[in-house]
Parts: structure tokens; sequence; C-alpha cells
């Protein structure tokens, strides 16, 4: 008699636990989360580190993802970003957009010199239908744009003169990133190119080797270039911006709703960025400002716009690669 209460028992806890196992375990599966790895290569004080923070902290509520943000460098450099990004080993960059110009020649359009009007126009730009059939043309390549980080527009700062006109730039020297638009800008404003890596451009003025170059306020100020480039120019030349990249494979992997949580957090991520960005640019400019010790001037409208027109060869020897359109709607945004 005892025997079979054990017996009764044992079975009893047997079927238990099927039941727990049945029950439980697709629950437990069905709270698996979506790992997602965002690898960037600026620190996190930054505003792209930030801003990845802020997208982890967002969609992590959603109780769907795991964020793993990876800054400076820490999982992929520059050059192994985007190949990582392609074999699906992160899910998420935001590479300089002059980055992307290998899969598509129109992004070349953040160098193109006086375009756009202001920071707002660049926003409107980006969330333009031609700015996401841009970003949509990196599917090919196994990248989805999903997002614009701004990280504001270039100045000139060089060591020689104030630049005001066209002859100002006569037989400068200016260290550029890399060759083609910007190397057809300066030669089109009648100076020189040297092709330099950025560390190298605090000691390159400092020697002569270069004469200035053009950046946002926040690297002229962070870099300490004011103090061997004493004259800064202001005229909204060019554009430094991000673009969030997902892989292809990842992003069609998700459902709708899955998707919508993911931008819906993207999209907090760019208002922040956003703002801290616009935030550096002029706590730089008034840091610079405040010591005393560099020429600043802005350029008028009518000087900006004389600039437009002598660098009018540069826009005719792009319209091709870019696209007279893309272009064009640049310019007519406010």
């Amino acid at each position: 008699m005892k025997l079979y209460k054990k017996r009764k028992r044992f079975g009893l806890a047997t079927v238990l636990s099927l039941i727990v196992i049945v029950t439980v375990g697709p629950a437990i599966a069905a709270e698996k989360k979506i790992e997602v790895k965002f690898s960037h290569v600026v620190a996190e004080p930054t505003p792209k580190g930030q801003a990845s923070l802020k997208f982890k902290e967002v969609l992590e509520k959603s109780g769907i993802f795991e964020v793993k943000v990876y800054p400076s460098s820490q999982l992929y450099g520059d050059k192994e970003e985007l190949e990582a990004l392609r074999a699906n080993n992160v899910q998420v960059i935001a590479p300089s957009m002059t980055k992307l110009v290998g899969f598509n020649p129109q992004f070349q359009i953040v160098d193109m010199p006086f375009l756009f009007n202001n920071e707002t126009a660049v926003e409107n730009f980006w969330i333009s239908d031609m700015g996401k059939e841009m970003f949509g043309s990196l599917r090919r390549a196994g990248f989805l744009g999903i997002a614009h980080w701004p990280s504001g527009f270039s100045q000139f700062v060089n060591n020689k003169q104030q630049l005001k006109k066209l002859s100002d730039y006569k037989g400068l020297k200016l260290r550029v990133q890399s060759g083609g638009l910007l190397d057809a800008v300066n030669k089109a404003l009648g100076a020189g190119s040297q092709t330099m890596a950025f560390g190298d451009v605090y000691q390159a003025l400092l020697s002569g080797a270069v004469d200035g170059m053009a950046t946002t306020l926040n690297n002229i100020e962070t870099q300490k270039f004011y103090e061997v480039a004493k004259y800064l120019t202001i005229g909204d030349i060019s554009r430094i911006d991000y673009a969030v990249l997902t892989n292809v494979k990842f992003w069609d992997g998700l459902n709708q709703d899955q998707q919508n949580v993911f931008m819906d957090a993207m999209k907090q991520a760019v208002a922040l960025e956003k703002k801290l960005s616009v935030e550096l640019n002029e706590n730089s400019l008034a840091i610079m400002k405040k010591t005393g010790t560099v020429d600043i001037y802005t350029l008028t409208p009518t000087e900006r716009q004389e600039f437009k027109k002598a660098l009018q060869s540069v826009f005719d020897l792009y319209a091709n690669k870019i696209g007279q359109k893309y272009i064009q709607h640049a310019q007519s945004l406010k």
C-alpha cells in the first residue's frame, strides 16, 4: 500500500512537471530578447556617444530588445565597422556620411560648398523623400540608412589672414580628409590641398606644413586649432554629419511592431543628438570668443553668395555624380 502511494505521488509529480514544461517553456522562449550591438568610434561624452546610450535606454524599456553599446572603437574601428555591419556582427553603426561615398557617390552632397541654408534645411533634406531615397540606396550593399545625426557646419580656420573674399584663399595650403570634391573646392578657391590624418593637423598648423582647414567649431576648439591658426571664418561651408545604419537582414527579420518600437527609440536618440551637437558648437564658439586670442569673422549673406558663384565649377563638375535634383532640392530648403 505504501509503495502504491509513493508511485502515485511520483506519477502526479511527473505529470505536473510535464505541464510546467509544456506551458512555461514557450513563455520563456517568447521572452527571449532581441540582441542589438551598437558600435561607434567616439567617446561616450560626445553627442554621438550620448545619443547611442539614449537609444539603448529607450529601446530596452520596451522589454523586447537588449542593446549593447561599444564606444571608442572597442569592438570595431573606422575601417572595420562597415564590413562588420554587412556581416551582421553588429546591428547598428553611425559612420561619417563621407564613408558611404564608395557605395553611393551621391553622399558627397555633404561636402558641397555653401549648399544648405541652415541646420533646419539639413534636417529637412534627410527626412524628405529624396533623403530617404539616398538612405534606401544602401540596401544593395547590405545596409539600411535609418537616421541622420548632425555634427555641424564646417568653418574655415587658418594662420594667415581673414578669409572674406575669393582672393584671400589664393596660395593657401588647406588640409583635406581625402581628395575628390574637397580638392575641387580648394582648387576653385585658388588654394592647394594636403591630404592628412586628423590627428596630425595641430602639429601641421604649428609648423606651417598646412595653413588651415575646414571643420566644425567644436573640433576647432577642442583640438585647440585656434591656438595655432588664429583666423576663424564662419560661413557654414559644408557639412560633417553621421548616418545611422542597420543591417538589412536584421531589419527584415523584425516584424512591423518591432520595427516601430526600434524607430521610436531612434527618433528620441536623434532629438538628443541634434540638441547636443548644436549646444556643443555654440559652447565652443563662446569659449573661443572668451579667450580673446582668435580673430572671428562671420561672412555676410552677400559674401556667402559671392563664394557660391565662384564655386559654380564644382557644382557643374559634381551635378551628375550627385544628381541635379538632389542639389536643387537641398538649395530650396529653408
